[in-house]
Parts: C-alpha cells; sequence; structure tokens
C-alpha cells in the first residue's frame, strides 16, 4: 500500500506522515528531499515553481513509489500533490495507493508557516498554492485543526490499519 499525504505547504504532511510511519514501521518518504537544488533555490527565492519544474521532480518519485512496490514494501509520502495531472503523474504505475488530503483554512496554514523556522518554502508562496489546489473528490480529507496525534488516528482508522 502506498498512502500520499497531501495539500499545501504547511498543513502536516510531514509531522503527519512520520506519526504514521513510527506506527506502522513503514518508511516516509519526504517529496521535498527529491527536488533538484534549482527547485529549491526558486522557491527560495519566492519564486512558484512552473509545471516544467515539476515534471522531472514527480517523475523521480514515481520510481521511487515503482520501486518501493516492486519489492512489496508499503511506503507513505509527504508530497503537496496540488493539481490531477500531478497526482496522474506521481501514482502512474501504482497500485492501492490510499490518497489522504490534509485540509485547513488559508489563516492557519499561514499562522504555522510563519511560525516554522528553516524551511525553504517562504509564506509568500501560500497563495500561489491555494490557487493551484485542485482538490481530489477520492481523497480522504482530513481536517487539521486537530493535534497531529489525532489526525494520524483518523487516518489509521479509516484505512483499518490500527
Amino acid at each position: 500500500m502506498i498512502i500520499i499525504l497531501m495539500g499545501v505547504s504547511g498543513c502536516g504532511k510531514t509531522t503527519v506522515g512520520h506519526l504514521l510511519a513510527q506506527r506502522l514501521h513503514w518508511p516516509y518518504l519526504e517529496a521535498d528531499d527529491f527536488h533538484p537544488a534549482a527547485n529549491v533555490e526558486k522557491m527560495r527565492a519566492g519564486a512558484p515553481l512552473q509545471d516544467e519544474d515539476r515534471w522531472p521532480w514527480l517523475d523521480r518519485l514515481n520510481a521511487t513509489l515503482r520501486t518501493h512496490q516492486a519489492r512489496g514494501e508499503n511506503v507513505i509520502l509527504g508530497c503537496s500533490a496540488l493539481k490531477e495531472a500531478y497526482r496522474d503523474r506521481l501514482a502512474a504505475g501504482c497500485t492501492d495507493v490510499r490518497w489522504v488530503h490534509l485540509k485547513g483554512s488559508f489563516e492557519l496554514i499561514e499562522a504555522r508557516l510563519r511560525a516554522r523556522k528553516g524551511h525553504y518554502m517562504p509564506v509568500t508562496l501560500l497563495r500561489s498554492q491555494f490557487a493551484t489546489l485542485e482538490e481530489p473528490t477520492y481523497a480522504l480529507v482530513v481536517s487539521i485543526e486537530r493535534e497531529p496525534e489525532a489526525i494520524a488516528r483518523e487516518i489509521l482508522d479509516r484505512f483499518a490499519l490500527s
């Protein structure tokens, strides 16, 4: 099984992903770690990525997911996956993919980003992420207004993994 936690920057993908990985003893992959340096520098400078920036990154993530699946391994991925085309490319050739949309208000996520230290994603790009977001109809939608532990528990319960 592949669980992909998606949503805008600051919605809690990494925090919830690590909690799920601890409970399930599955590897957690952070999509940000797969960005080439040029993408990171572009975002650090406050410029949103364009689709041509994202395609190689998504292809690299997809290859990694397919490798885990070919080995019979379960995996959790935290990835913004804001557009349907990105999700299609990310999951191409994979089976048993479960999508979780970590959803919160602009104001809540903006406050989280302002409090976050040491991340290259500036608060100024949040509005563009919300504008880009195409909410999937097939994902488990989980409100981020609760504590991360409660969010992880809901995902485990809903996917009958507890």
